[in-house]
């Protein structure tokens, strides 16, 4: 009943079969190798985007870091929400490897409107030279609350950084799960909505550990190549890295891992229903949710050895009534009999 993070799952046999089969013999190193060639390939396939650039790394911070630095200038400001992964859980990895690029804080929590991103960026001090210019947005799909941006969403607010001559960055380290989710293809959902680069996540969906960085305008790959190698993410036996990202690709194995964790999520959803002390902070729409439940029952899922996480308030207190807010993300692995064994638990 582990429902803590898709960062603690297991990976995928598939992904590990793979790993073996790149482990026999030698290949080519820094990303010379021809498992890395059959990736860019079957990517830019699948994004329909031929020409785009298409570079590996390990990590969801480096991969965001490194996108929006390739995107960005030192003295200019980064649009995004105050619960965007870059502003909570990067560390300054961002302002790091752009040199100094301040965020800017659009919205109020997970999403931004057109008409907030509009009034931001108006109010940045164009052609000032003492303050931070006008530089990317940045969108989370899926958001730090498990919602979604509809297509028409991210077309309204591409077309406003457009406007302004503003390039999009989305973090996709949950694309997959956002991706069956809408229904819609990868190319409607980047570069077709007006999206410059995305970070493509495939840890939190069974690999071991693997993101690519897709930029539609092939002119930035060198520049991301020297940022990559400078920043310490240039793997040496890149091969790894490629041969998990291209069994993830392979036979749609990513899109069924994500369907997999949202239908388990909705299933987990569905149990919390039932339970008539249970509140959701926001609607579940791909594979994380986000509710209350009373200090008692908390205790008594914890108890029960359900790892999640609390949000605010402590397990301990004095009033077992008090409404207590959790996160519980689903991956691919989490089975139907762990979803009713956690929702039993909860109910008493």
């Amino acid at each position: 009943m582990t429902f803590a993070s898709d960062n603690c799952g297991p990976a995928h046999p598939r992904i590990i079969e793979a790993l073996a089969r790149a482990n026999d013999g030698y290949a080519a190193s820094y990303g010379a190798d021809d498992l890395m060639a059959q990736t860019r390939a079957r990517l830019r396939e699948i994004f329909e985007a031929p020409e785009a650039m298409v570079h590996l790394v390990a990590t969801g911070t480096a991969a965001n870091a490194l996108a929006l630095a390739t995107l960005a200038q030192p003295w200019q400001t980064i649009y995004c929400t105050p619960l965007a992964h870059i502003n909570c859980d990067e560390c300054q990895a961002p302002e790091f490897y752009t040199g100094g690029c301040k965020l800017s804080l659009v919205g109020e929590a997970d999403k931004m409107t057109p008409t907030e991103l509009s009034a931001a960026i108006a109010e940045a001090g164009h052609g000032n030279v003492h303050v931070a210019q006008p530089g990317p947005v940045s969108l989370t799909q899926v958001t730090e609350m498990g919602r979604l941006y509809t297509l028409e969403e991210l077309q309204a607010l591409s077309g406003v950084a457009a406007a302004h001559g503003l390039p999009v960055h989305l973090d996709g380290a949950r694309f997959a799960n956002a991706l069956v989710a809408l229904g819609c293809t990868p190319a409607e959902m980047t570069w077709k909505a007006g999206i410059d680069a995305v970070s493509f996540g495939g840890t939190k969906n069974g690999c071991l550990g693997v993101e690519a960085v897709i930029v539609f305008n092939p002119v930035h790959s060198w520049e991301f190549e020297l940022r990559r190698k400078r920043a310490g993410h240039l793997f040496s036996k890149h091969r790894f890295l490629s041969a998990q990202m291209l069994a993830y690709l392979a036979d749609d194995l990513w899109l069924d891992m994500a369907r997999a964790a949202n239908a388990r999520a909705a299933r987990l959803a569905e149990g919390l229903r039932s339970l008539p002390d249970c509140a959701f902070l926001a609607e579940p729409q791909a594979n994380m949710i986000f509710a209350t439940l009373p200090r008692a029952t908390h205790q008594r899922l914890h108890a029960a050895g359900a790892p999640y996480g609390l949000r605010a308030g402590q397990l301990d207190g004095a009033d077992p009534a008090e409404p207590l807010s959790m996160r519980l993300v689903c991956d691919w692995s989490v089975s139907e009999a762990a979803i009713d064994s956690f929702v039993e638990a909860a109910r008493g």
